[in-house]
C-alpha cells in the first residue's frame, strides 16, 4: 500500500507521522529495550504537545530472532487472532533465551543481542534507527532509519487492496461495503535492501522467484495460477544477505517491495500496532530452521502419500465402473497407483459438502473402498468448508450456530459455487468437533484423506464469528482453522504418520498440515512454468511438501472441455513425478494417459515407476525436510547460496540436496540449463556436466536432466509402490563422480520406524582411478549393489 507521490509530496489528505528520535529509553518486563520515539524533534518542552508518539519494542525470543513491535495507541482493542509460535515441544526450549542489553554512552546507542544477531538503536536527536547486525561478521543485516517507522493516518478514499474486494463482491449477492466516513490508521515499517540484495519467499507466488520490483498483498483468493494473486499468502520473506523477516500478523499485511522505495520492503497494516522478527541465518537453509522454529515444522506425510494420484477429474461423469475401468488400465500398462482421489462429485450435485456418496453412482461406498484398498490403492475424497443449503447436515449446522453468521445473526449464505451455500464456523469448537464427527465417519468407511478444497473466498464485512474473531483479520487465518480440524480429525482416528491432506489455501503455521498443492493451473507451457514457481516460492517460505496438477487443470483462459496438448502432459509428468508429491488431475476431462496418446502411458509408466524406486532417498530427504524445515523442491538458490547464478533461477530446481531436475517447458525437448560447481552425472543417460556453467540439450520424451550431485549416494528400491520396506528391499546404490578415495555414507530410512533410520550405506571410491567400490552396510537391512554411473551404466 502507498502513501507517497514521490519523495516530495505525501498522498492527498494523508498525514505521515515519523519516528524522528527517541525521546525516552526504558527496559521491557522481559529485560528488552522500550523506546518512547517522539514524531518530531524535541527542541523544548512545547515540542512534547500536540503529536503522535511511537512506543518500540525490541526484544529477543530465540537464539538469532529479534522481535520488534511498534505501537501508536495502546488501548484499542484488537480481535486479530494471533499466530501459535514455537508450537512444536522439540523447539520450545529455543524460546528460553535471556536478551543482553548494552548501551554505548559515547555513541548514544543500546544494543540488545540475542546470540548471533544484535539490534542497535540510536539515539541521538533527529537520528532515529534500528540496525539488525551479525555480532559474527559485524556486517549490517538490514535496518529502519529516517522514514522507515512511521503511524499514518489515511483517508477514508484509501484504497483497499483489490483481492480483498472480491471475498465479498463476488461471493456475498447482497452486501455492498458503506461508503467510508472516517480516516483510517496504519502503521507502516520499512526494512532496508543492501545493492543486489534478492528477496524471497512470501507464500506461493506465481510469477518471478525474487520478489524485488513486486507489490503484494497477504490475502489469500481463489484466483488460479496465471494471476499475480494467490492462494497461500505467507508474511515472511528472506534475502540473498543472509537473514529473513517475519510479520506476526494474521491480518492483512501490504508490501511494497522496492515499489514505493527502491532500496525498501515497506509493509504496512491497518490499524494501531506492527509486529516484525528479523531472523538471522546466516544460510537460507539456517533461516528456513529458524522460522520453521517459530512457526513449526512440516511433520512427515505417509510413506503411501509420496505414490502416485489418480483423480476421478472435476466435472466428469464418473462412477464405480468408471473407476475401476481406469484403475484396470492403469494396471495393464504398468502405471502404479498409490492413491485414488473423488473430486466433488462422490457427493450429490448442490448439496457440498454432506459428507455422504451419491447413493446412484456409489450404492454401497463401503464395499466399494474395501475394494480398492484390497487392489492396495489408499482413498483421498474432496471436500470444501462450506454447507450447501441442500446438504443434509445444513439444517444440523444452522439449528447450532456451526455455520457465519451475519451482524444480524441471520446464517450468511451465497450462491457462488453452492446454490444457498454457508460457511463453517471453525472458531466455534462445538462445530469443529461436528465437522470432524463427519469426517470420522468416512474414515471408518474407509476414507483415508481429504483434499481440503478452498478456504481462501471467506466472507469478511458483515459477518460475525462465534468467538469475535475480527472477520478481515482472520480471513487468511481460516484456512488454518479449516485445515488444522481436517489434519487433527485423521491424526485422532489413524494416529499422526497416516495424517495427509491434500490442501490448497494456506497461512503462516500452514506447513504443519502437509500437502499442499499449487491450486488452478492452466495446460500450457506458461502454465507449467507458473506452477513451478509456485512450488519454488512456497518451498521458500517454509513448506516442505507440495503438488500440482500434472498435465495442467484447465485450458488456458478457463476455457472448457479440452485434453492436455500431448507434448505438454508428457514433460509435465516428468517433473510432476519428481516432485513431493504428485497428483494426475484436471476439470474437463480424465487424465490418464492413454486418452492422450500412445506413448503418454509409456512416460508415465517409466517416471511413477522411478519416484517409487527412489523411495529410500526421497523419505530420507523428507526426513530432513521435517527436522530442518526445508523444501523437497528446492529452488537452487537454497542449495548454493554462494553461486550467484544461483540466485534468480527459477526454471529448474534441486530435488533434495543430490538431484539436480531442469523441467523442459517447450516441444522439441530443448533444454537450457544451468550447473554449479562440480561434476554433474545423469541418472537417466550417464553424461556428465562439469560446472560451473550452461548446458544446452535435447531429450525425447522419457529423459530429461535429472542429475547427481558430485560425491553423493542415491539409493534405489522397488519400483511397485512407495510404502514397502526400503532397507529390507534395497536393490542398488548409485554414484555418479566422487574425490578419490573419499568415503560416501548415505542414511537407510526405516519404514517401521517413521522417521528414524535403519543404518546406512557407505560407498568408498578408489583412489587414483584404481580398485573397485567397496559396498559397505550398517542396520538389519540387504545390502544393495553398485551401480556406477557411466554412458552404458544408468537407469
Amino acid at each position: 500500500m502507498k502513501f507517497t507521490h514521490g519523495i516530495w509530496e505525501d498522498r492527498e489528505h494523508t498525514t505521515i507521522h515519523n519516528a524522528v528520535e527517541v525521546a525516552e529509553c526504558s527496559k521491557t518486563a522481559t529485560g528488552g529495550i522500550r523506546a518512547l520515539c517522539a514524531t518530531r524533534h524535541v527542541e523544548h518542552r512545547g515540542n512534547t504537545l500536540n503529536r503522535a508518539t511511537i512506543t518500540l519494542k525490541v526484544d529477543a525470543v530465540a537464539p538469532g530472532i529479534i522481535s520488534c513491535s511498534a505501537t501508536h495507541f495502546r488501548g484499542t482493542l484488537s480481535h486479530e487472532p494471533r499466530f501459535e509460535l514455537f508450537p512444536d515441544a522439540a523447539h520450545k526450549k529455543n524460546q528460553d533465551v535471556a536478551p543482553e542489553v548494552t548501551h554505548d554512552d559515547g555513541a548514544n546507542t543500546s544494543t540488545l543481542s540475542s546470540h548471533d544477531l544484535a539490534a542497535t538503536l540510536n539515539k541521538n536527536p533527529k537520528s532515529f534507527r534500528v540496525d539488525f547486525k551479525s555480532s559474527t561478521t559485524g556486517d549490517v543485516l538490514t535496518g529502519v532509519g529516517f522514514h522507515g517507522l512511521q503511524y499514518i493516518v489515511g483517508p477514508p478514499s484509501q484504497g483497499v487492496p483489490s483481492p480483498l474486494d472480491a471475498s465479498t463482491v463476488v461471493a456475498d449477492p447482497y452486501y455492498r461495503r458503506p461508503t467510508a466516513n472516517c480516516n483510517k490508521p496504519y502503521m507502516n515499517v520499512s526494512l532496508d535492501l543492501q545493492v543486489g540484495e534478492l528477496v524471497y519467499g512470501l507464500g506461493e507466488r506465481f510469477g518471478p522467484l525474487t520478489k524485488n520490483g513486486q507489490e503484494i498483498d497477504m490475502w489469500n483468493e481463489d484466483a488460479g495460477t496465471c494471476t499475480l494473486y494467490t492462494y497461500k499468502n505467507i508474511p515472511f520473506y528472506w534475502t540473498n544477505r543472509g537473514y529473513g523477516v517475519f510479520f506476526d500478523h494474521t491480518d492483512v499485511v501490504s508490501l511494497e517491495v522496492q515499489t514505493e522505495r527502491l532500496a525498501k520492503v515497506q509493509a504496512s497494516v491497518q490499524g494501531e500496532e506492527i509486529r516484525w522478527m528479523v531472523i538471522h541465518g546466516p544460510t537460507p537453509k539456517e533461516i528456513l530452521r529458524k522460522y520453521s522454529d517459530l512457526t513449526g515444522h512440516p511433520p512427515l506425510p505417509p510413506a503411501w502419500s509420496f505414490g502416485l494420484y489418480l483423480s476421478t477429474s472435476f466435472i466428469t461423469d464418473y462412477d464405480e465402473h468408471t473407476v475401476n475401468q481406469q484403475l484396470d488400465g492403469m494396471a495393464s500398462r504398468g502405471i502404479p497407483v498409490s492413491v485414488l482421489h473423488f473430486d466433488c462429485f462422490w457427493m450429490r450435485a448442490y448439496t457440498w459438502t454432506s459428507f455422504t456418496f451419491d447413493p446412484v453412482n456409489f450404492p454401497n461406498p463401503k464395499q466399494f473402498l474395501d475394494r480398492l484398498h484390497q487392489r492396495g490403492i489408499k482413498v483421498c475424497v474432496w471436500i470444501n468448508p462450506y454447507i450447501a443449503q441442500e446438504s443434509e447436515v445444513f439444517e444440523e449446522g444452522m439449528e447450532h450456530g456451526y455455520l457465519i453468521k451475519r451482524v444480524d445473526g441471520s446464517v450468511w449464505q451465497g450462491d457462488n459455487w453452492q446454490a444457498g451455500m454457508a460457511v463453517v464456523d471453525f472458531t466455534n469448537p462445538e462445530a469443529v468437533k461436528w465437522y470432524q464427527n463427519h469426517l470420522v465417519k468416512l474414515l471408518d468407511l474407509g476414507v483415508d484423506s481429504f483434499k481440503t478444497d478452498f478456504g481462501e473466498r471467506i466472507p469478511w464485512e458483515g459477518v460475525q464469528y462465534h468467538n469475535g474473531m475480527d472477520p478481515r483479520a482472520g480471513h487468511n487465518y481460516y484456512s488454518f482453522l479449516y485445515n488444522r480440524t481436517v489434519y487433527d480429525a485423521i491424526a485422532g482416528r489413524r494416529g499422526p504418520n497416516e495424517a495427509a491432506l491434500f490442501a490448497r489455501s494456506a497461512t503462516a503455521g500452514g506447513q504443519r498440515m502437509p500437502v499442499h498443492w499449487g491450486g488452478d493451473c492452466e495446460s500450457t507451457w506458461p502454465g507449467m512454468s507458473q506452477s513451478l514457481r509456485g512450488g519454488l516460492s512456497l518451498g521458500q517460505s517454509g513448506f516442505g511438501f507440495w503438488s500440482h496438477d500434472i498435465g495442467g487443470f484447465i485450458a488456458e483462459g478457463a476455457r472448457g472441455d479440452m485434453s492436455p496438448d500431448p507434448d505438454i502432459y508428457k514433460r509435465w509428468v516428468q517433473w510432476g513425478l519428481l516432485s513431493s508429491h504428485s497428483r494426475l488431475h484436471g476439470s474437463h476431462t480424465y487424465r490418464v494417459p492413454w486418452l492422450v496418446d500412445d506413448e503418454a502411458s509409456k512416460v508415465l509408466a517409466k517416471f511413477a515407476r522411478l519416484k517409487n524406486m527412489l523411495m529410500p532417498y526421497i523419505f530420507a530427504q523428507a526426513v530432513d525436510c521435517h527436522r530442518n524445515g526445508l523444501p523437497m523442491l528446492r529452488a537452487m538458490v537454497i542449495e548454493f547460496p554462494d553461486d550467484r547464478t544461483c540466485h534468480a533461477l527459477d526454471e529448474q530446481y534441486m530435488f533434495g540436496d543430490s538431484f539436480l531436475v531442469a523441467p523442459i517447458f517447450n516441444a522439441h525437448g530443448a533444454c537450457e540449463y544451468y550447473v554449479p560447481a562440480g561434476t554433474w552425472t545423469g541418472l537417466l543417460d550417464g553424461k556428465k556436466r562439469t560446472g560451473p556453467g550452461w548446458v544446452k540439450e535435447k531429450f525425447d520424451n522419457f529423459h530429461l536432466p535429472l542429475l547427481v550431485r558430485e560425491n553423493r549416494a542415491i539409493l534405489v528400491g522397488s519400483p511397485e509402490r512407495p510404502d514397502y520396506d526400503w532397507s529390507a528391499q534395497l536393490l542398488k546404490v548409485i554414484v555418479g563422480s566422487a574425490a578419490g578415495g573419499s568415503v560416501i555414507e548415505v542414511p537407510v530410512p526405516s519404514s517401521s520406524k517413521i522417521g528414524e533410520f535403519d543404518g546406512h550405506v557407505s560407498v568408498t571410491v578408489p583412489s587414483g582411478g584404481q580398485g573397485s567400490h567397496e559396498v559397505k552396510r550398517t542396520g538389519s537391512g540387504n545390502q544393495p549393489e553398485l551401480l556406477v554411473l557411466g554412458d552404458d551404466s544408468h537407469l
